[in-house]
């Protein structure tokens, strides 16, 4: 015997203890009882390790054969109506761990710890299936993982025409990016609630969509004066998710962008942080209002995302070729105004492919983030009148202040 496959020995035995210890615990009392206990499993991890150290052709797959089909009859012959064929594949996984652990001791080591663990939290896992997670967000849930592991890998990776400065494929990996970030906030929202108030909800929802944000609490804010104070915080605090959704997008698509803008988006991180604070601590025992969604993410501002990248992206392309920079700065600021980050993802493309120097890449992004901040100005004002948007205003003025202090100090 060598040291390898003592080792190989070892490591299934322990798989088999880990995972047996578990369903031991499960197992029960009656005639109802598992019949798979910590023995069990090991026995059957213990079998694997040896089925490949024999290296008899054919050893391993009847041995499989002979337990799987031993779990599922024991399964099967239980006197419980709901049966269950948990344990009888758990039994079929160790018995592959066994074997594994011969050649690759530490995956089959982790692999055990990683199924003991989906094994242990069966109680949670039930309750949130069937309680927590609503009918929408799985619905959401699988359109996400459909756009991710299906359609991203089937576009194609290149500019279909020389009207398209960006692959069919990096704007579906954009699209999903925001989808993502914006479930994240959504899962944040429904883990922490309101306990933290309305400047956390005004936060996550901010990923979602931060101009439809401020014009949403500059409607409620118009129905409930008194708690204006606090729609006002929580609209400000929705332009953070602005800029950290601008730091993704420069991170996904030029990366090599991020020295020369990073002045520039730190001192409007900054700036909005302090104004959100400072809103904040102006509040006084404000109501807070219940900010609830059915949707993990809103698909509709994803396809707008989209579309708007594709177009803003080819009209700063055609007037790159034709019109020289200054067409292509009015082109990102008219796009910044329907979405900054499509705009600024359309500039951002061009630098990486050639078409616009790292240094000259600062000037439409800011341009558009400027735009996009007197959308959200105009949202304030027509939502929630005039004292609503006065106060978002004033915010939002600080706001690209910031932005544009490092170019003018510079």
């Amino acid at each position: 015997m060598t040291l390898d496959t003592a080792q190989g020995l070892a490591t299934a035995l322990g798989c088999g203890l880990l995972i047996g210890l578990e369903r031991e615990r499960r197992k029960g009392q009656g005639p109802d009882r598992l019949a798979a206990g910590i023995r069990t499993f090991a026995l059957a991890a213990i079998s694997g390790a040896v089925a490949h150290i024999l290296d008899v052709p054919g050893l391993i797959l009847s041995t499989a054969l002979c337990v799987g089909g031993l779990g599922l009859v024991t399964a099967l012959k239980r006197h419980s109506d709901d049966p269950g064929v948990t344990t009888a594949l758990a039994l079929q996984a160790t018995y592959l761990l066994g074997v594994l652990s011969v050649t690759r001791p530490l995956i089959a080591a982790g692999t055990s710890v990683l199924l003991t663990i989906l094994l242990a939290a069966r109680s949670p896992l039930h309750h949130f299936s069937k309680f927590v997670l609503s009918a929408t967000e799985l619905r959401d849930g699988l359109l996400l993982a459909a756009i991710a592991l299906i359609a991203i890998p089937l576009l194609p990776d290149e500019p279909i025409s020389e009207w398209m400065s960006t692959s069919p494929q990096r704007l579906c990996a954009l699209t999903v990016l925001f989808l993502c970030l914006q479930a994240l906030g959504y899962v944040a929202q429904r883990l922490v609630g309101l306990r933290f108030g309305l400047v956390l909800s005004g936060l996550m929802a901010g990923f979602v969509s931060s101009t439809a944000t401020i014009a949403a609490f500059g409607a409620r804010a118009r129905l409930a004066p008194a708690a204006r104070a606090t729609y006002v915080a929580g609209a400000l605090s929705s332009c953070i998710a602005t800029i950290t959704l601008l730091f993704a997008v420069v991170l996904t698509v030029y990366a090599k962008a991020l020295p020369a803008l990073a002045s520039s988006l730190l001192c409007t991180l900054l700036a909005t942080v302090v104004v959100t604070g400072l809103s904040t601590l102006r509040l006084r025992d404000q109501p807070v209002p219940v900010v609830t969604s059915g949707h993990a993410f809103n698909l509709l501002h994803a396809i707008v995302f989209s579309v708007v990248l594709t177009i803003v992206s080819s009209a700063i392309a055609y007037a790159l070729r034709h019109s020289g920079v200054m067409a292509a700065n009015v082109m990102a600021f008219l796009g910044g105004a329907v979405d900054v980050h499509a705009s600024a993802a359309s500039s951002l493309s061009l630098g990486s492919g050639g078409q616009l120097p790292v240094g000259a890449l600062r000037f439409p992004i800011v341009l558009a983030y400027t735009a996009n901040a007197i959308s959200k100005l105009v949202a304030a004002f027509v939502s929630g009148g005039t004292a609503y948007g006065m106060r978002v205003g004033m915010g939002l003025f600080i706001v690209v202040a910031a932005a544009w202090l490092p170019m003018v100090v510079a």
